[in-house]
């Protein structure tokens, strides 16, 4: 079956209520991806280059609800707000389903210079603003149909911009909160400026409640001017009913600093991409992932980060814990091109095994044009270290105590490295309660942030 065919015929039969339900700068890039989609005929196969253990087709074959209508379905904040990481000092905004809702603390504390507020909105108040990045950072060449799906679908979304030289003092996070009755996909859309020597770390948290099946198509865009420093961390913990196909694309400027984690605690089926770009000289990137899986969940990772500029620096470290009969998949790949000079760029993909059964795919790639660069890659897989096991045990430790801990100290680099105050101690808590089995949210937001 292909998925995409049922979703053009969506989109033909209601194009005017979907315009009619957003603002005009989604609305004009809506015939662009249309035209894409029905250039490219169908959704990425499994099999496919970059997607050799994943269907995206198949994550998006099933009838899903699309809320083009926007309808609203009702979403009680305070029952499924249980976001584990609210000790974090953060400014804090939240997205019910597919529509931006601002807390009352987050209007009432941002500084000036930092603005965050609906995309659709901020298309109508800003319009040259947002026009001048939306849907120019994220390349349709790039991001194939996934991408130029979401443009088609996308209605709302969040915005986020930071002036010339602002250093945002705190943390902004935005939670992402997913509860429908009916199975639904949700088209989520972000939008991130920093503008030229600006500062912003952002926390993006992906929650899901019940067993109905739902899927999520997520495109974050990420401009960082000159001089600017950006910090993103993508955490989910969704349910087991959850599909999840996320897609962030960054562009750097001289002397830009990124800043990405991508942490799967807790999902279904879910597929990120990474794609980041060094526009400017000097540019440094640092891109982190780790994945844990147990059951039957499967986590797919992608990135494509490519060198442009002269004396650019790139570090990426994914890593998995896979237990019971949970799969995973790591591909990655470093372009540096012809006439990019002295840049430095290093990949590493580290992966245990929990389980005889558990499986892992990891296909680390360089592809480099100039001979003036230092370059490397590599991926190792294997389990658990059984002399530390037994040295372990023979103190008195249990071994599930001692299979937990092993599993937490082999994520404690990836966790030290997201750079949010307060953030990578309620990372190793809630990575602790993971290996555990036990609950891992908290009850504590809807209190303490007034939503």
């Amino acid at each position: 079956m292909n998925a995409l065919d049922q979703y053009i015929e969506l989109y033909t039969g209601n194009a005017a209520t979907v315009d009619s339900n957003s603002s005009g700068i989604l609305n004009d890039a809506r015939p662009q991806a249309l035209e894409l989609l029905k250039e490219l005929g169908r959704l990425p196969e499994k099999g496919d280059e970059g997607y050799e253990k994943i269907s995206v087709n198949d994550m998006f074959s099933p009838d899903y609800g699309v809320n083009i209508a926007r309808v609203n379905i009702p979403v009680d904040l305070a029952d499924v707000f249980h976001c584990g990481v609210t000790t974090a000092s953060t400014w804090l905004g939240a997205v019910a389903n597919d529509k931006f809702v601002p807390t009352q603390s987050l209007m009432r504390n941002l500084p000036e210079g930092v603005t965050v507020m609906s995309l659709a909105k901020a298309a109508e108040e800003k319009p040259e603003l947002v026009g001048k990045y939306y849907n120019r950072v994220a390349s349709a060449g790039r991001g194939g149909a996934t991408l130029a799906l979401n443009t088609l679908f996308a209605q709302d979304g969040v915005f986020i911009h930071v002036s010339c030289g602002v250093k945002a003092s705190k943390a902004m996070q935005i939670v992402n909160l997913l509860a429908s009755p009916v199975p639904m996909m949700v088209v989520r859309r972000v939008l991130v400026v920093a503008e030229e020597d600006s500062e912003i770390s952002i926390l993006l948290c992906d929650h899901s409640r019940g067993e109905v099946g739902c899927l999520v198509s997520q495109v974050v865009e990420v401009y960082a001017g000159r001089g600017s420093r950006v910090n993103i961390c993508d955490m989910e913990e969704s349910s087991e009913a959850t599909s999840r196909m996320s897609q962030l694309f960054a562009e750097q400027h001289e002397g830009a600093e990124l800043k990405i984690s991508g942490m799967t605690l807790l999902n279904g089926t879910t597929r990120n991409e990474f794609y980041i770009g060094h526009k400017g000289d000097r540019a440094v990137t640092r891109l982190d992932g780790m994945a844990i899986g147990n059951g039957r969940q499967h986590i797919d990772n992608f990135s494509a980060l490519e060198h442009r500029g002269d004396h650019g620096h790139s570090n990426q470290l994914f890593k998995y814990v896979l237990d019971g009969h949970a799969s995973g998949a790591f591909e990655g790949c470093i372009t540096v091109d012809n006439g990019a000079r002295f840049n430095e760029a290093y990949q590493s993909n580290r992966n245990i095994l929990a389980s005889c059964d558990a499986r892992m795919h990891a296909k680390p790639q360089l592809l480099i044009y100039n001979d003036d660069v230092k370059c490397s890659h590599g991926a190792t897989t294997g389990q658990l270290d059984q002399n530390a096991l037994f040295y372990m045990r023979q103190r008195g430790i249990p071994l599930t105590e001692a299979r937990m801990m092993l599993m937490q100290a082999f994520m404690m680099d990836v966790i030290e490295n997201v750079g949010i105050e307060g953030l990578s101690e309620r990372l190793r808590h809630l990575v602790e309660k993971r290996f555990r089995g036990e609950d891992m949210m908290c009850a504590e937001c809807s209190a303490r942030h007034g939503v």
